[in-house]
This record gives structure tokens, sequence and C-alpha cells, in this order.
């Protein structure tokens, strides 16, 4: 990113916590991020044009960026259903996590333990639970 595109972001940034705080309007804000979106767009546009034109020089830079694409990343860890049990097929984790959700919308008062069982960096810690308390702030 050049110095521009970067500056384009931070004021978004800035816009956003200001609108937040009340400070700015709706519509400045959204000016702003519309200019930040613009800018981040054509900066794509061209980092693409640019791999697609020196591809006969540079695959391993174009097949580098196709492969990042495609590349899947697992975004849910482990569960804890209703039970206590484990949960780590990606069917099983929706289901746990479609009843809890249906379960505080439609206002049931079950037994949450929705629990992720390891940290973002792989080590184990102290697991968060997912409670009513947490849920009706």
């Amino acid at each position: 990113m050049n110095k521009e595109l970067l500056g384009k972001v931070k004021q978004k940034k800035e816009a956003y916590r200001r609108w937040k705080q009340g400070q700015v309007a709706w519509e400045k804000y959204r000016e702003t991020l519309q200019a930040a979106r613009d800018q981040v767009r054509k900066a794509k546009a061209l980092i693409e044009i640019s791999l697609a034109r020196d591809v006969k020089d540079n695959k391993k830079s174009f097949y580098r960026y196709v492969s990042d694409k495609r590349r899947m990343r697992e975004n849910v860890g482990p569960l804890r259903n209703e039970t206590g049990d484990l949960v780590t097929q990606d069917m099983e984790k929706a289901e746990v996590l479609n009843d809890f959700f249906a379960s505080v919308f439609t206002g049931k008062c079950l037994s949450h333990t929705a629990q992720v069982t390891e940290g973002r960096d792989g080590e184990n810690a102290e697991p968060p639970t997912v409670g009513e308390d947490q849920v009706q702030e």
C-alpha cells in the first residue's frame, strides 16, 4: 500500500470513531468510507492488472496470488455442546451455534455451554463461555 491509500484507510477509521462518538454526521462518515473503499478497489485492480501483464515474466508471483485467494481458512474452533461433548465437525458446530442463537431469539432458557477450547495461537487457554448474560447487553 502506498502512503495515500494508508492515509485514506486511517481517515476512514478516524471518521468511524468520531461517528460512533456523535462528533461526525452519518453523511460525512459515508463519504469518507466510500472514498477509502474506492481507493482500495483501485489499488487491488492495479495489482491484479500488473500481475496479469507480467505473468509471462514472473509466473511465481501470479500463482502465489491465485493460491492465496483459493485458500480456505477455518474460523470457528472446537465447541462444546449442551451435553459437554467436544464438537469438531463443521456441521455439528453449525448445529450447536444454531441451537444457541435460536434459543436466544425464541426466549427459551437453555443451558448454553458453547465453549472455545483453544486460544488463537493454538495454546490451551481458559475457554470463554457463551451465556445469556452476555447476549442481553
